[in-house]
């Protein structure tokens, strides 16, 4: 085997020499463009591309911020799985909200994209605004606080009070029975984000011929005129919609942190970001975040991944 491995040696040598002067002679054919995507590319490496491989090595050490860090293999990831029951549990509260909110957020864009795309240009714009802003609003926990309030002044405990159906108020966000209900409530009341707007911008780019070319062709109602037409058009969308949704679905940790407290009652809606800010931002343990950033990093990436694939689908 060494033997081959040597023999080969220049073989090697000679293509990665060939492909870095094709590189090279390609750069200088195109210099211009290369020159306007530097700006950009050196900016992506260095706060995108250059912070996930750092974070990548750090998650093989101990580091405390304090101290140079000190390799450990894999030790980080055996205490992640093996002896940390708390991540366990984060992992299994962030894929139930993943699970449901991850869908059905990005169905609800969807569709109400699609209906809001009917309306009048005015009206349609009023209505984007309406469905877009608590996703960007600031007050938005706030309104959920009051509204999920432990006390008879709580909207919510007040109103069932007051039909009677129950007695004394619930304790909503610090009671494990009910905190995950409220935290999926939340999470998809804000989920009309960027996906929804890219999902309209997508039905406004869609040629008004192909609708009628399609009724010619035999489409008998909207819903075979949404499955032949208008998602085909829509793929590079809805690929940024499945991508955007599965980020947000996973990164879920502001909601609960605001909402549940840090680390909320009996780690019941504690997810994986949470986990990441506790031992990141609070306990310093640097070389275990990372370890938990990789985990959910690589998560995301199968993710979209097996979303990718199924929505090719779409159309066919």
């Amino acid at each position: 085997m060494a033997t081959v491995i040597e023999k080969n040696k220049p073989k090697i040598k000679d293509r990665l020499t060939s492909r870095l002067t094709n590189l090279g002679r390609e750069i200088g054919r195109n210099k211009v463009s290369y020159a306007f995507l530097a700006p950009y590319a050196v900016i992506f490496i260095t706060f995108t591309l250059l912070p996930v491989i750092i974070s990548l090595y750090l998650s093989f050490t101990y580091y405390n911020i304090l101290e140079p860090p000190k390799f450990i293999a894999f030790q980080n990831y055996i205490k992640l799985f093996l002896g940390d029951d708390i991540f366990i549990q984060a992992v299994k509260n962030t894929f139930i909200l993943a699970v449901i909110t991850g869908p059905i957020g990005y169905f609800a864009s969807l569709m109400f994209a699609w209906i809001i795309n009917e309306f009048p240009a005015k009206v349609r714009a009023l209505l984007i605004l309406i469905f877009y802003a608590p996703s960007i609003s600031g007050n938005v926990y706030m309104i959920w606080t009051i509204m999920f309030s432990g006390d008879t002044y709580g909207y919510a405990n007040s109103t069932l009070i007051k039909l009677g159906i129950i007695n004394e108020p619930l304790q909503w966000l610090t009671d494990p029975n009910y905190m995950m209900g409220v935290i999926i409530v939340v999470v998809l009341w804000m989920s009309l984000g960027t996906g929804f707007l890219a999902f309209v911008a997508g039905l406004q780019g869609i040629d008004t011929a192909q609708y009628e070319a399609g009724i010619v062709d035999g489409i008998k109602n909207r819903w075979q005129e949404l499955w032949y037409i208008t998602l085909p058009n829509m793929k590079s969308m809805l690929m940024f919609g499945a991508v955007m949704s599965i980020t947000q679905s996973f990164a879920i940790g502001d909601v609960t942190q605001h909402l549940a407290g840090m680390p909320s009652t009996d780690y019941a809606v504690h997810t994986v970001i949470n986990h990441l800010v506790d031992y990141g931002s609070i306990r310093f343990e640097m070389g275990y975040a990372s370890a938990i950033a990789t985990i959910l990093f690589i998560t995301m990436i199968g993710s979209n991944k097996l979303v990718q694939h199924l929505l090719r689908k779409v159309g066919q």
